[in-house]
């Protein structure tokens, strides 16, 4: 459900697409790599990116039925998996790759979710790249497709926080956050779930804390969301404006300060994720510490949620003038 009534463009994901794409062709100009189809993990990779734009693009225009969007996002997940791109964390394979499919879905709708006030998603998702990239560096950086992709969104995620940061001029629309769903959950999988599988260096505790804590936004947000919605009895697909946004501006902040306070939730996130990653035993029983942040996070949502609200009546009202709802 969009925060504000006025009508701004949302169809300018697909700049995000093309960054991706010429990126990569970049890649393979200085390094060489130009038989893409040969490389099975990018073949899979390049497959759904198509398909989530493809996705958002739709809903933007004609605005599908979530049943539609979720199997689309099944879909995704399933490519992964047979394009050796899934979740290797645990010895059983089934749980891997259900984990993948619902990784990939839940990422997916939690973007889009978290699009619901100006910048939100924008610099939740800048924040989440800036942990990939952080976490692998130095010796991420030579010779790898993956830098070249993360810092193309990266830069593409900047540009647009310009015209999407309060009071903004153009909305993420889920032809970008679909894309950009969809993009956070292969790169999370490969570099956080993933992380250190091939060395035998992790455990389930510390890829569990790395990927809790880079995400810690959008799935504080979503499971506010849709706990509140559930125990109100709606369907957690239906949306409204009962987000931890919205929470905040009910409390009386402006949407730029809303904007200012998830600027410095991102920014302890990163922070936190990369002690991890560097500095933080897989077996350190610091990590449960560590968790201590994102359920902190949820239990101040919803200390500071008020019983009734503008939410219910907000709901209704675009209900009633058939405005889709996110």
């Amino acid at each position: 459900m969009r925060w504000s009534n006025t009508s701004k463009p949302s169809l300018g994901g697909i700049s995000f697409y093309i960054s991706c794409l010429m990126s990569f062709m970049f890649y393979a100009i200085i390094f060489g790599e130009t038989d893409v189809f040969q490389n099975k993990e990018l073949l899979g990779f390049f497959t759904i990116i198509t398909i989530a734009f493809l996705l958002g693009l739709s809903d933007d225009a004609y605005n599908i039925r979530p049943i539609l969007k979720l199997i689309v996002q099944i879909g995704c997940g399933v490519v992964l998996i047979f394009t050796d791109n899934q979740i290797d964390l645990f010895q059983i394979e089934w749980l891997n790759n259900g984990l993948t499919v619902f990784w990939v879905v839940l990422i997916m709708n939690s973007i889009n979710i978290l699009d619901n006030m100006d910048s939100i998603a924008t610099v939740s998702s800048i924040y989440i790249i800036l942990t990939m990239i952080g976490m692998s560096l130095p010796f991420f950086c030579k010779d790898n497709v993956d830098f070249f992709l993360l810092m193309a969104i990266l830069g593409s995620l900047s540009g647009f926080l310009i015209f999407n940061w309060n009071p903004s001029k153009m909305f993420m629309g889920d032809t970008r956050s679909q894309f950009l769903g969809v993009f956070l959950a292969y790169f999370s999988t490969k570099l956080l779930w993933n992380n250190g599988v091939n060395e035998g260096d992790y455990s389930i505790l510390s890829n569990l804390t790395l990927v809790a804590l880079t995400f810690t936004v959008p799935l504080v947000d979503t499971t506010f969301v849709v706990v509140r919605r559930v125990l109100r009895g709606d369907s957690p697909m239906k949306g409204g404006k009962d987000h931890t946004t919205h929470t905040l501006f009910y409390k009386g902040l402006t949407n730029r300060q809303v904007g200012f306070v998830f600027l410095l939730f991102g920014l302890a996130s990163c922070l936190l994720a990369l002690n991890v990653a560097k500095f933080i035993p897989v077996d350190s029983l610091v990590l449960i510490l560590m968790w201590l942040y994102p359920i902190l996070l949820l239990a101040s949502a919803f200390i500071l949620a008020d019983g009734k609200n503008e939410t219910d009546q907000s709901l209704k009202d675009d209900q009633e003038t058939g405005n889709r709802t996110t």
